[in-house]
């Protein structure tokens, strides 16, 4: 908990709609979602700390002005495995930390300081050690194909690009890891709004909102 707020973890594998979940809690529920994939994105961008530890990893070309060169990024984090752990151990923290700003600052629409429940939303919520710091795990499930045709779709990527990135996940151990599972196999919303309806309800998360 951030200051008394019920923080649910939302996670599930590439393609299996985590973001469209964080929507319906966001719009249906009245539960402010931080989005870790879109804040490290603009912290890497915009933090000072982690740019200068990056140049200090990397080198100052991973920077062309205050713009983060992602290709060279890129190409250093698949020079070697430890690469990506190096990284991480920058970005991590800075974005955690910035999670817990963004969920103290919040207020309520009648401008006073948010008590409800509030969603962190991470594509590896168990691999960056974020699961530690939230109360239930909510993990977004579909089948491989689907997935993989969701992602081809939304990415314009290749189905080898997405299966590479897809092995780089462990989507069975997560499940078996997760408080409430979320199947997301069909485009089916009343489905899925059933799904969510029932955890927010069991869990009091509308009373804490």
């Amino acid at each position: 908990m951030v200051n008394g707020k019920y923080i649910i973890g939302i996670t599930g594998g590439i393609g299996s709609g985590k973001s469209y979940v964080s929507n319906i809690l966001r719009q249906r529920f009245n539960i402010p979602v931080y989005d870790c994939d879109a804040e490290a994105k603009r912290l890497t961008a915009t933090d000072e700390e982690i740019r200068q530890k990056l140049i200090q990893l990397v080198g100052p070309e991973i920077f062309d002005g205050h713009e983060l060169v992602r290709k060279r990024l890129a190409d250093y984090l698949f020079a070697d495995p430890e690469h990506a752990s190096r990284v991480n151990a920058i970005i991590h923290p800075a974005v955690l930390r910035d999670f817990e700003e963004w969920a103290r600052g919040i207020l309520s629409p009648r401008g006073e300081v948010w008590k409800g429940a509030v969603g962190l939303e991470s594509a590896i919520l168990f691999e960056s050690g974020f699961n530690a710091h939230v109360d239930k795990v909510l993990f977004v499930d579909a089948p491989e194909d689907v997935r993989l045709r969701r992602a081809m779709q939304r990415d314009t990527a290749t189905e080898a690009q997405i299966r590479a990135r897809m092995k780089m996940q462990q989507p069975e151990l997560h499940r078996k890891q997760a408080d409430y599972i979320i199947d997301n196999s069909s485009n089916d919303d009343t489905r899925l709004l059933e799904q969510l309806e029932k955890i927010v309800h069991s869990s009091n998360l509308n009373h804490l909102s």
